[in-house]
Parts: C-alpha cells; sequence; structure tokens
C-alpha cells in the first residue's frame, strides 16, 4: 500500500480507501456482520487505513463499530451529516442541533469517542448557509468529538459554474473535499481541483468505478435488478454508459490489466487525489483493489 498526505490535515491516508455505501443495502446485496468483519479484516491486512461511511448508509455505521471497537487506532473513519429518516424516508435536517444529534448517533454506531473527518453530505448551497451550523461544528471539534471538517460535494454542484461551498471551505473550517471523479466523470479537474488546491483541501475521489461500470464486469445489455440503485437511472441512461465504457476499456486498458485496478490507478494519476473511496463486496474484491496502489499508467 502507498500513503499520501490529506491536505494540511497531517493525516496520511492509504491511496485505496474502502467505501461503505454497499452496506447499506441499495445495491441489493445484504451485508451480515461477519460479512462486513471480514471485509474490514481484509482492507487492514492490505493497508488500508481509511474507511468513508454516512449517516444515510443504512447499517453501515453500525456493522463498521462492531470491529471499530476493537481496533479503533487502526483507522481513520470519516463519515457524513445532513439526513435523517422519518417515516422509512430520508429527509434533510441541517439545523445545529439536529446535526449534533446525528453527529451522536454515529458515535455511538461506530462505538467511538471521535469522528476523524466529519463531512457536509452532498447539500446544496442553502443548506451549506444553515445558520449556526458551522459555528456548532467547530465547537464539537473543540470538544473533541471530531478531528476534522470536509464537505462532501453533490455530483449536481460539481457541474454549476459557481463552486461556492469550496470557495467557502477554509472560512468554514473544512480541510477535506469528497468528489466524484472517475475516468467517465472528469468535471472535477476543470472546477473543482484548482480550488481545493488554493484552499489546501485533502481531496476523497468518490465513485472511482462509475458505479461498476468500469469494473469490466457489465457489457451492454445488462440488466439491474429492482432495489439496485442503478436501477433508478433508466436504462436508456445505463446503456449509453456501458457503451461508452466497453469503448474506454478496450482503448485505453493495458492488455492483461484488471480493469477495476486500472480505472483506480487512473484516479491516483493526479496527486491531488489522496484516496480513491472504492466500494467491495468481497474480501477478494479488497485485495485485487488494493493492488491498485502500486500500479502505474503513464
Amino acid at each position: 500500500m502507498k500513503y499520501r498526505p490529506l491536505g494540511t490535515t497531517g493525516i496520511s491516508t492509504s491511496v485505496i480507501g474502502l467505501g461503505t455505501h454497499q452496506f447499506s443495502g441499495d445495491w441489493v446485496k445484504q451485508f451480515s456482520e461477519e460479512d462486513v468483519d471480514q471485509i474490514l479484516g481484509a482492507a487492514k491486512d492490505a493497508g488500508i487505513n481509511l474507511i468513508d461511511t454516512a449517516e444515510c448508509y443504512g447499517a453501515s455505521e453500525t456493522l463498521i463499530g462492531k470491529r471499530l471497537i476493537r481496533e479503533r487506532k487502526d483507522w481513520i473513519v470519516a463519515t457524513k451529516f445532513g439526513h435523517v429518516y422519518k417515516d422509512g424516508k430520508k429527509v434533510s435536517a441541517w439545523r445545529p442541533g439536529d446535526v449534533v444529534e446525528q453527529l451522536e448517533a454515529s458515535l455511538k454506531a461506530l462505538q467511538t469517542d471521535y469522528i476523524d473527518i466529519y463531512q457536509f453530505h452532498s447539500g446544496s448551497n442553502e443548506e451549506f448557509d444553515t445558520h449556526g451550523l458551522w459555528e456548532e461544528l467547530a465547537r464539537q471539534v473543540t470538544l473533541g468529538k471530531i478531528r476534522f471538517l470536509g464537505i462532501s460535494v453533490s455530483h449536481g454542484l460539481i457541474k454549476q459554474a459557481d463552486m461556492r461551498q469550496l470557495q467557502q471551505a477554509k472560512k468554514v473550517g473544512a480541510q477535506v473535499a469528497e468528489l466524484v471523479y472517475n475516468r467517465l466523470e472528469r468535471t472535477s479537474e476543470e472546477k473543482a481541483f484548482p480550488l481545493c488546491s488554493e484552499a489546501q483541501l485533502g481531496v476523497l475521489a468518490r465513485i472511482p468505478l462509475a458505479r461498476g461500470f468500469l469494473s469490466g464486469t457489465y457489457t451492454p445489455g445488462a440488466q439491474f435488478a429492482e432495489g439496485d440503485i442503478r436501477s433508478k437511472d433508466g436504462e436508456d441512461f445505463n446503456q449509453k454508459l456501458l457503451t461508452e465504457t466497453q469503448e474506454i476499456l478496450r482503448t485505453e486498458v493495458p492488455e492483461g490489466t484488471p480493469p477495476a485496478q486500472w480505472a483506480l490507478a487512473w484516479c491516483l494519476k493526479t496527486s491531488k487525489v489522496s484516496s480513491v473511496l472504492v466500494g467491495c463486496k468481497t474480501p477478494a474484491q479488497v485485495v485485487q483493489n488494493a493492488a491498485a496502489a502500486n500500479l502505474s499508467l503513464e
């Protein structure tokens, strides 16, 4: 495994991080405590030290907490805030009091006294400006419950000319930015990376496999089961993306290189990315993805 500094935090992160959205059940497969324990064990053995989760990833935080309590010092834990569930539906909750409740719930679920990176979770600019929000978060940093603040920028905002949240990062005390970045979605290069460099933000790249399309697992004609988050994008969109992906994999991936490893290494070609967050369904996938840390691309 290789490691890079995370902005000005003083943290050294593994260049491959473990994303955990898959533990939510949004990708059809349901994960047991044993499943997650084995995946985290494989990640640790591979030198991965960063786990990224969120308040709205179902049981993800709780499943992670079962292992985290045994080896807290071995992990950098990033989670997020801004959403709660009411009557089974996810709703936004950005008021300072609501966020403190979310923080306490995350600490309890993760079975820890502190969060390493606590991130604003893909909210609008109006929600970003919620009165008293960042002042309360600063207070929680002072209390030791949060080490560093971050901004997980929504996909939609990346495509806007005004990247206001990243521009305001220093002002609100954020030191980390989590961005969508992969071979199919490169808008961060032009709009977000320059702002992150200016503010000296550590960058976490999410969705590096483009929801699995860059893994080489799927070909045009593939169907996604009901309940799979990708089924919500529509068949026409998925087929267009699959066709585009096939051309990229055919023309750009060196012969004999696993497509998923290539896609992860592609994200790491730029030193602006501190770590690539990738989800895994099995311990074997963890090992395969971790190997991307040592794959050199021209």
